[in-house]
């Protein structure tokens, strides 16, 4: 009997690899994941074994660096011990009798305490926002701490870098963080950093990929926080980044598409909890931890203060925060539920959650652009339309040119949550995020004057429109969901 040729040899192997793969797929992959993207891997990894296991490798993987799970755990530590029963808050009418739940989910989950005596004002006018931000940093007597997802020097934003540089002249301590990624991808990068640094500003690149630095880690990991602190006494975040509201790409200005977004601008004692998640930030990207008093002295109560609570989440923490948040209140609503998010693509737990509610007779809309901006988001969220309107959702599609960017929802007339998350698996799982839940009702009048004006702007889908979709657009949003529960 002959020996076997080279060729036969090399075809045996080959399939004995793709069967070893395969076994350990089915091992490894499920493990600490989700069903959905548990799922979703093991097809990639089946039908195209070899690029699927190299993804997984590259991607499948959504903890941080061990020293910086550490690092997160001994400030989360601080930040309890130095706010161990500093929580003040109104617990008179209309408090909701499950609020104090939710607030001790966030104070496990998050660290962060509920603060009482604050003032919050909604700012959703995108060049005026800056011109807010630029007047604060214009008063900053001590420290001016900036960190954007994105941060980007151009004609728009141009006046925000001077302020930071009179500040600097003027004794302030000024300090940056923004995302290495993202801003790396806009148009200027090499300017902005070099105008930082002329200006006598100290920044830092948030989870920077530099190998030979020694900094890595998953790739698509990033830190999607938008935060203005200046001097403990005034905090801005929210959904804006600092670059013009075209983000400067050539497509979207050959489109025509321009950002709408929501920043509040707050004053009070939750000022120190917004300056606590820049504090560790800093400290995770410089080893540098500047401590400040979380424990502000409180001025009297005034009868429309706000209680606040900012609510970090990411992968540096065990659990979802965000998710476990905004699941809670979406199961304690009890009269209606108002979401306005730009990239709305819920894992099964929210559309449960969603479809509850209505199912229970709760009110709910849904705000999101008539357009896109990222293909693959665009078409997973559409995926869920049908499932949602026949749920009894009300769905309104902001008009194009406008990318509704705002990330905010309001439960019945007692709380809202406002922040850098969007309700989609991305900030659930491998975003590092920031939102604030707000109980009073001057500030969630506030938010729903803004539903209104964008109820205004916007036209109501309707299921009979939806099911005239063609059958190409059906395909692409079904294969679009797909590849989004990869995580």
């Amino acid at each position: 009997m002959g020996g076997l040729d080279i060729a036969t040899i090399s075809v045996l192997v080959a399939l004995l690899i793709d069967f070893v793969i395969r076994v350990v797929a089915v091992i490894v992959v499920p493990r600490n994941r989700r069903p959905t993207s548990g799922m979703a891997w093991l097809l990639a990894i089946f039908f195209i074994p070899y690029l699927g296991v190299l993804l997984f490798l590259l991607i499948g993987y959504r903890t941080l660096p061990k020293k910086r799970l550490a690092m997160q755990a001994q400030i989360n530590q601080y930040i309890l011990a130095n706010t161990e029963g500093v929580e003040r808050e109104r617990r008179d009418e209309p408090w909701p009798p499950w609020l104090a739940s939710v607030v001790e989910l966030n104070r496990n989950l998050g660290a962060m305490p509920l603060l009482g005596d604050n003032s919050a004002t909604l700012l959703g006018d995108y060049n005026g926002t800056f011109a807010a931000m630029i007047a604060d940093i214009d008063k900053a007597e001590r420290f001016v701490h900036v960190e954007f997802y994105i941060l980007s020097l151009d004609t728009t934003t141009a006046p925000f870098f001077d302020a930071l540089e009179r500040a600097v002249k003027r004794g302030v301590s000024v300090r940056v963080l923004m995302d290495h990624i993202q801003s790396m991808r806009k148009p200027g990068y090499r300017k902005t950093k070099r105008r930082l640094t002329e200006a006598g500003v100290r920044w830092e690149l948030m989870l920077p990929l530099q190998p030979f630095k020694g900094k890595w880690q998953r790739p698509d990991l990033r830190n999607h926080r938008k935060l203005l602190i200046v001097d403990s006494t005034v905090g801005y975040m929210g959904s804006q980044n600092v670059i013009d509201r075209t983000y400067n790409e050539r497509s979207n200005i050959r489109r025509g598409l321009k950002w709408k977004d929501l920043m509040t601008r707050v004053e009070g004692p939750i000022v120190a909890g917004l300056d606590a998640i820049f504090l560790t930030d800093w400290y995770s990207e410089t080893q540098d931890l500047i401590t400040r008093d979380l424990q502000p002295d409180y001025p009297a109560i005034e009868s429309d203060s706000l209680d606040c609570q900012v609510v970090p989440s990411g992968p540096g923490f065990k659990g979802e925060n965000n998710l476990r948040l905004f699941l809670a209140l979406l199961y304690y609503a009890q009269e209606r539920i108002i979401i306005t998010s730009p990239y709305f693509v819920p894992d099964e737990s929210i559309l449960y959650a969603i479809t509850t509610a209505t199912q229970r007779g709760i009110h709910v809309e849904l705000f999101v652009s008539e357009i896109g901006d990222q293909a693959l988001v665009y078409h997973a969220q559409r995926s869920y339309y049908e499932e949602l309107l026949r749920a009894g959702v009300k769905i309104y599609m902001y008009k194009a040119p406008y990318i509704l960017h705002a990330k905010h929802f309001t439960i019945d007339d007692d709380v809202a949550v406002i922040g850098s998350s969007n309700m989609d698996m991305r900030s659930f799982s491998l975003n590092m995020e920031v939102s604030m839940m707000v109980r009073g009702a001057s500030f969630v009048t506030q938010l729903r004057a803004v539903e209104d004006s964008y109820r205004n702007d916007s036209r109501e889908l309707t299921l009979d429109e939806w099911m005239k979709q063609p059958l190409r657009s059906t395909i692409l949003d079904n294969l679009a969901r797909l590849t989004s529960a990869v995580q």
